[in-house]
């Protein structure tokens, strides 16, 4: 049995979130389970870009397009960031696939679209209002950020999910205003709306934390049967 399946999702989502939170260092969660400290590290950047399904040992996310593979290659040759940066803003399971994917551009070979089943990844981007962008932000949240599942879900691309979301979580609900072309006082949002806007999305990252929380109570509870 390959090192892959070594640890069952909940495992790995176990030792992520051990790391996530502060409780133990990365180098050493890895070496208590015998595992590289690269791999865990992939593992935090799996959850973090893909939620939960990023941790699991299908290939449900595995499939991705060519126009994927083609903003992902020249983000990162553009400088945008890091391979290890590139892949989680993407949803690519790991850096050594992203670089094979830029080695393959360089030598002007075709990036074909790859994996077959699970779920597409969109990318073809449509125009959105503000209200649809804060209940994308807020689906994407309560889903453990998996990109790939909520803009298969409200029919927009992969990359205006990842957008928006890190604009929320950086510069909060203004920032998911559409400011291109308009005028300064069309884009004033009321006290109220911001509130809305502002509670709605709290609640989903509330609820996330819960359903974390919850989780590792079971985990816990699980453990404690084994002894």
């Amino acid at each position: 049995m390959g090192r892959k399946s070594k640890f069952s999702t909940e495992e790995k989502l176990k030792y992520v979130l051990r790391c996530i939170e502060g409780k133990d260092s990365i180098q050493h969660t890895a070496a208590l389970i015998g595992i590289h400290h690269e791999s865990l590290r992939q593992w935090i950047n799996n959850y973090l870009s893909l939620g939960i399904d990023g941790l699991s040992n299908t290939s449900k996310n595995s499939s991705h397009s060519t126009e994927l593979k083609e903003m992902a290659v020249k983000d990162y040759l553009s400088g945008v960031g890091s391979i290890a940066d590139v892949s989680k803003k993407y949803g690519v399971r790991s850096k050594g696939m992203l670089h094979k994917w830029v080695m393959k551009y360089n030598s002007h070979e075709e990036l074909k679209a790859s994996g077959t089943g699970g779920m597409p990844i969109m990318t073809n981007g449509r125009k959105t209002t503000y209200d649809e962008r804060v209940e994308i932000v807020k689906y994407c949240i309560e889903h453990q950020n998996n990109y790939a599942e909520t803009a298969q879900k409200y029919q927009v691309s992969y990359q205006q999910v990842y957008t928006w979301t890190s604009k929320y979580e950086t510069g909060g609900v203004e920032a998911l205003q559409d400011r291109r072309g308009k005028k300064k006082d069309e884009n004033k949002m009321s006290e109220l709306e911001k509130l809305r806007a502002q509670n709605k999305l709290l609640e989903a990252q509330t609820r996330r934390q819960q359903m974390e929380i919850d989780f590792l109570k079971k985990l816990k509870e699980i453990e404690r049967r084994r002894y």
